[in-house]
C-alpha cells in the first residue's frame, strides 16, 4: 500500500549549493539572457555603450529600447497555444514512460518531428503568401520577445510550485525539501499534468527546440531583406543547427528515459531553461550573422562541417557502443571489448571509446556545439557564448554523473576511475 510519505520522502540533500545556489542561478540567468542581447545586436558585437562604458551611456541606450510589448506577449503564447494543438490533432503512436514509484506508467505522444514538418509546410506558406514581414518582424522584436518568454515561462514555475501542493501528487525525490526557493527552482513534482498534456515533457523538445529553429529562420531572412544574400556562414548555422534540433525530434522517444523525464522536477530551472534559455540565447549566432554577414569560403566552411562530423562521429559511435554492450555484451559488435566487474552485477567498460574517457559522448557533443559556433569567425567572443556554456554544463553534468556512479558502485567506482583516468577530454581531462 503507497502512503504520501513513502512515496514523497523529504528531499535530504541539495544541488547547485542549495537555496543560496538557487537563487544566483535563477538571478543570472535572467541576466545572461538580457546581456547577450545587449552586448550582441545589429549596433555592433559588442556595441559602442560597451566601449565607453558607463551607468549614463548604458542608460541612454537602454532607453532607446524597446523591453515589453504586448503584441510579442501575444506571439510567444499563440505559439505555445498551436504547438499544443499539433500534439493532440496530429496522429502518432503513444509510448509508455518508464515505471514510476506509484507502479503508474505514463503514455506520451510521439509526434515532435511530425509537429516540426507541419511547421515548416506553414512558415514556407506564410513566406509565399505574406512575403518576408512576419519573420523580419519576429527578428525586430526579438528583445520584447524575450521579455514575453521570462514572463511565460516564470509563470509557468509559480503555477507548478502551487499546483504541486494538491492532493495525490507524485513528487520528484529531489524537490520536496521544505525550502520554498530551493522546490520552486528545483521542481517539485516529478509529472505535471493538465488533463492528458504532460507540461515537463511538453516543453522538453517542441516550444524552444522549434522555436530555436524558427529563429534561427527569422534571421536568415532577415539577412537577406538587408543585404540581398544569405552568406556561407548564416546556411552552415541553419543548417548545422537545425539538423541538431530535426534529429532531437525525430528521436523524441528517447527523451522519455532521460534524466530530465525519470528523475527530475519541473520546475523554475527546466521552465526557463526550455523556454527561455535555450530559443533566445542559441541563437545567438544567427542573430550575430543576419547584422554582420560573413563570407567564410569552402576551406573554411569544410573545416566547420568536418569538426561537426568529428563531434557526431565520437558522440553517436560512444552511445551506440554503450547501448549494444547493455543491450547484449556477447554481440559480435562489441564482444571484443574488455570490462571490469562491479559487486552490482554491472559491467563497465574499460576499453573502445570508453576506455579513452568516463564521458567521451559528452567530448563529441562538445565539438558538436564549436562548430555551431565557428561559422561566425573570430572577431567577438560573444558568438562563442554556446560552446562556453555548453562547456560548463557538461562538466556539471558530469560532476552529477560521477556522483551518482560512486554511490552505487562504491569502491568499484573508485577502481574504474584509476583504469580509466580521464573524465571527458583522452589524455587532457
Amino acid at each position: 500500500m503507497y502512503t504520501y510519505t513513502k512515496l514523497n520522502p523529504k528531499s535530504t540533500t541539495f544541488e547547485f549549493m542549495g537555496p543560496p545556489g538557487a537563487i544566483l542561478i535563477i538571478t543570472l540567468c535572467n541576466v545572461l539572457v538580457y546581456f547577450l542581447y545587449l552586448v550582441c545586436n545589429e549596433d555592433g558585437c559588442p556595441p559602442n555603450w560597451l566601449w565607453n562604458f558607463s551607468p549614463p551611456n548604458f542608460l541612454a541606450y537602454a532607453n532607446k529600447l524597446t523591453f515589453f510589448e504586448y503584441s510579442t506577449l501575444f506571439v510567444y503564447l499563440g505559439w505555445i497555444a498551436y504547438l499544443a494543438i499539433l500534439y493532440f490533432v496530429i496522429p502518432c503512436e503513444e509510448r509508455e514512460g518508464t515505471r514510476l514509484r506509484n507502479g503508474q506508467t505514463l503514455k506520451y505522444k510521439i509526434n515532435a518531428f511530425k509537429s516540426l514538418l507541419v511547421t515548416l509546410f506553414l512558415v514556407i506558406l506564410t513566406l509565399f503568401v505574406y512575403g518576408p514581414a512576419p519573420f523580419v518582424f519576429i527578428s525586430d522584436h526579438f528583445l520584447s520577445l524575450i521579455t514575453a518568454a521570462v514572463i511565460i515561462s516564470t509563470t509557468q514555475a509559480f503555477y507548478l510550485y502551487f499546483s504541486s501542493f494538491a492532493d495525490g501528487k507524485l513528487l520528484a525525490l529531489g524537490g520536496n525539501s521544505g525550502n520554498v526557493i530551493y522546490d520552486f527552482f528545483i521542481g517539485r513534482e516529478l509529472n505535471p499534468r493538465i488533463g492528458p498534456l504532460d507540461l515537463k515533457y511538453f516543453c522538453e523538445l517542441r516550444p524552444g527546440l522549434i522555436g530555436w529553429i524558427m529563429l534561427n529562420f527569422s534571421m536568415t531572412v532577415k539577412q537577406y531583406v538587408t543585404y540581398g544574400k544569405v552568406t556561407d556562414s548564416m546556411l552552415l548555422v541553419l543548417l548545422l543547427e537545425g539538423y541538431y534540433v530535426t534529429e532531437s525530434l525525430y528521436n523524441e522517444a528517447k527523451v522519455l528515459t532521460t534524466m530530465d523525464i525519470t528523475t527530475d522536477g519541473f520546475g523554475w530551472m527546466l521552465s526557463f531553461g526550455d523556454l527561455t534559455l535555450v530559443p533566445f540565447t542559441y541563437t545567438l549566432q544567427a542573430r550575430y550573422l543576419a547584422t554582420h554577414p560573413i563570407e567564410i569560403g569552402v576551406f573554411w566552411s569544410s573545416l566547420i562541417v568536418g569538426t561537426k562530423l568529428l563531434g557526431y562521429y565520437i558522440f553517436r559511435s560512444a552511445n551506440n557502443e554503450k547501448n549494444e554492450f547493455r543491450k547484449n555484451p556477447n554481440s559480435p559488435k562489441v564482444k571484443h571489448l574488455k570490462y571490469m566487474e562491479t559487486e552490482t552485477g554491472s559491467k563497465l567498460i574499460i576499453s573502445g571509446w570508453w576506455g579513452m574517457s568516463r564521458h567521451i559522448n559528452y567530448f563529441g557533443d562538445w565539438l558538436m556545439s564549436l562548430a555551431w559556433c565557428l561559422p561566425t569567425g573570430f572577431n567577438t567572443i560573444f558568438t562563442y557564448y554556446y560552446a562556453i556554456f555548453f562547456a560548463v554544463l557538461l562538466f556539471h553534468r558530469s560532476l552529477r554523473d560521477e556522483h551518482k556512479c560512486k554511490l552505487k558502485y562504491k569502491k568499484d567506482w573508485d577502481r574504474y576511475c584509476e583504469i580509466v583516468p580521464y573524465k571527458i577530454i583522452p589524455y587532457i581531462y
